[in-house]
């Protein structure tokens, strides 16, 4: 009867954290270029309840006598599809259609990496430079910062679908300028440790990212575009309900056994 209570206890533990899953996805629905996590469950140990694999005549039995110990969050995967596309006012604001990740240099020097492109235009000593809000340069495909001398009028700078960042010529059509936006491709997305902000980090199970242009990856990058977060409120809602059944019907299960382990301590030889 013990192993009842534990077993159901793992189970309302594992649909906390479900549920903490589910509330944050809920609360980045508005965020631009997240992407929606999911809990997966995996079941603990089982207990063999009898060894000997033949009956009382040395047949052998069919099945075994096993009993399983419970549940828990085996990983928490996130789910890298596309984004809805929305247009934005933002002079430098850029979408991803397609694989790969912007590259954001950190202030300690490492790169993050986000699907995040809202991006600004900053004032530096030299010039002017392309950032993330938070004023963090963008790496470019030789994997530096994007700077630009103060002559380029900042209002005419553009990036075409390649990444290239354009300026108008004399004659007033737009010129790629040497610069390009890199995107950066992991063979294992899934295994990215996430940071604050949108970004992700580098991990050994992400293994080591390659820089690409747009091109070569089959991308797209929209100008006057940001991409969606990829969560679909229904499905949230849905698996909300899921776990708060589960969670209730484990609590069940827990009653349950204390009633009977009760009733067992009550009996009168």
């Amino acid at each position: 009867m013990m192993r009842s209570l534990w077993t159901a206890a793992s189970g309302m533990i594992g649909q906390q954290s479900n549920l903490d899953v589910i509330a944050n996805n809920l609360s980045n629905i508005s965020t631009t270029g997240y992407k929606t996590q999911a809990a997966n469950f995996k079941s603990l140990i089982y207990q063999t309840m009898q060894k000997k694999t033949t009956t009382t005549t040395g047949e052998p039995k069919p099945v075994g006598a096993q009993v399983g110990l419970g549940t828990r969050i085996g990983s928490i995967s996130s789910d890298f599809t596309q984004g809805a596309m929305n247009a934005s006012n933002g002079a430098f604001d850029y979408a991803i259609q397609g694989e790969g990740f912007f590259m954001v240099q950190l202030e300690d020097g490492t790169t993050a990496y986000t699907r995040n492109g809202h991006f600004n235009m900053s004032v530096t000593t030299t010039g002017i430079a392309l950032t993330d809000s938070n004023g963090r340069p963008v790496l470019d495909t030789n994997g530096q910062p994007i700077n630009l001398t103060g002559d380029y009028i900042t209002s005419k700078i553009g990036v075409d679908q390649r990444g290239n960042l354009t300026y108008p010529d004399a004659t007033g059509n737009q010129r790629t300028i040497g610069v390009q936006i890199a995107l950066a491709y992991f063979p294992n997305a899934g295994g990215l440790t996430k940071g604050s902000e949108s970004n992700y980090l580098e991990s050994d199970a992400s293994g080591v990212p390659t820089t690409y242009t747009a091109d070569q990856l089959g991308s797209i990058i929209k100008s006057g575009y940001l991409e969606a977060s990829n969560v679909q409120a229904a499905d949230e809602m849905v698996n909300m309900i899921i776990a708060q059944r589960a969670y209730e019907m484990n609590s069940k299960a827990i009653i349950a056994s204390d009633e009977m382990l009760q009733q067992a301590n009550n009996l009168r030889s």
